[in-house]
């Protein structure tokens, strides 16, 4: 070890200069040589040169030793306080220049915990009246927790409020959510894609809903008015891709023997995503997934995932899509 390399401050003693220490307090002295990259010892008065002899140092006795090394630190404390109060003493005046912004100054709010979302939702969509826009990526929920939001969002629709709502194509024909329209009267619409995002609730453009965590047991209450018209543009324009659902059903024709659900997987594949990621993509379990998979390997005549990926380009199935769409 060098001096140079030595960089801590005089106050600290590092384990070399402790072992160096204990071994003069055991012999008497050291020759002071062993002590030149170790000039904490001599900061801190822990050796000093022999007075009849300057190539050795003598250690300094610990009782005699520690109560001066404390004072330093209280002296430095002591200065250090100084400090603090000087500096909130020249920014006092500051502070009184600046009103304090409110906690919400963003319009975000987090909420923590299954019934105060709940409640916070509940409260919001009491007193909305023209339109509730909605992206449902799932289908969880009790059967009370369904009959709630289906008084819910028909007290709105009897306000003269609408109601838009976006699910995956594998929610169709879910019956908890083919029941809801059945019960809902009013301005009220449903579609489906292949793919939507986190769930997401727009209540009359002024507070929309987004959860924090992937167990949703949080989640944010958002008014700022950038976020909601993001979210509100968002929407439209996976509502103008979706599928009806409700009131009508437009079942999305078949083509070359290739079902809808099979080209989304087709589209998947072709950019490399696992069965996990697929399934979880298009809002279904990886065991229909690879049912999927395996359909359309079987009608396009592949032996292989790599044969599957060139097949499916070869086919032309994704082109023919956009030509009906």
């Amino acid at each position: 070890m060098t001096a140079r390399a030595h960089d801590h401050g005089p106050e600290e003693l590092c384990e070399a200069g402790l072992e160096l220490y204990t071994r003069a307090l055991r012999e008497g002295q050291v020759p002071a040589q062993d002590a030149d990259a170790l000039p904490c010892l001599l900061d801190t008065g822990l050796l000093q040169p022999d007075v009849t002899d300057p190539r050795r140092l003598r250690p300094v006795a610990p009782a005699v030793a520690l109560p001066r090394l404390l004072r330093t630190v209280d002296e430095d404390i002591a200065h250090r306080r100084r400090q603090g109060d000087r500096l909130a003493e020249a920014f006092e005046p500051l502070l009184a220049l600046a009103a304090p912004a409110p906690a919400d100054a963003a319009g975000i709010r987090m909420l923590s915990g299954l019934d105060r979302i709940n409640a916070a939702i509940s409260e919001a969509m009491e007193h909305a009246s023209e339109e509730i826009l909605a992206i449902q990526p799932h289908s969880r929920g009790n059967e009370a927790a369904h009959n709630a939001a289906l008084m819910r969002d028909q007290a709105v629709l009897d306000r003269g409020g609408r109601l838009r709502t976006l699910y995956h194509h594998t929610r169709r024909h879910v019956p908890l959510i083919t029941s809801r329209y059945d019960c809902l009267r009013g301005d009220v619409e449903a579609r489906t894609l292949d793919e939507v995002t986190e769930r997401l609730l727009v209540i009359d453009r002024q507070v929309a809903f987004i959860p924090a965590n992937k167990e949703r047991t949080l989640a944010l209450e958002i008014r700022n008015p950038a976020l909601l018209d993001y979210f509100a543009i968002t929407f439209d324009r996976l509502w103008h891709l979706a599928s009806p659902m409700f009131p009508e059903v437009a079942q999305r024709p078949s083509l070359d023997g290739v079902t809808a659900r099979q080209r989304a997987i087709a589209r998947l594949l072709i950019e490399g995503h696992t069965d996990t990621v697929i399934a979880d993509r298009l809002g279904m379990n990886v065991r229909t997934a690879r049912l999927h998979i395996a359909k359309l390997a079987a009608t396009l005549g592949s032996e292989s995932r790599a044969q599957l990926g060139y097949l499916i380009g070869q086919s032309g199935i994704l082109d023919l899509e956009e030509e009906h769409e």
